[in-house]
């Protein structure tokens, strides 16, 4: 196995890691989408735009769409 890893050249760690970042980033976007609240259609649009275009979807979401989520009332409460 060692002798594998040794073997990787530069070109393959660039390869390797433009396919596991964008990766990563794509299954944080679409859990954190389906996991919350948005108002009318706006979570069927946004997992529509993380699946169809993942990468630039989910710069996307994480950048604009979390900001439409709605929080849980009851640990984002105001104290009057």
């Amino acid at each position: 196995m060692s002798d594998v890893i040794n073997q990787l050249g530069y070109m393959e760690y660039i390869l390797i890691t433009m396919i596991i970042i964008p990766f990563i980033l794509f299954l944080w976007a679409f859990i954190n989408c389906l996991k919350g609240k948005f108002e009318g259609n706006n979570k069927i649009i946004w997992i529509l735009a993380i699946l169809f275009a993942p990468f630039v979807g989910s710069v996307l979401y994480l950048v604009i769409g979390r900001k439409q989520r709605f929080f849980n009332t009851l640990s984002y409460s105001r104290k009057s």
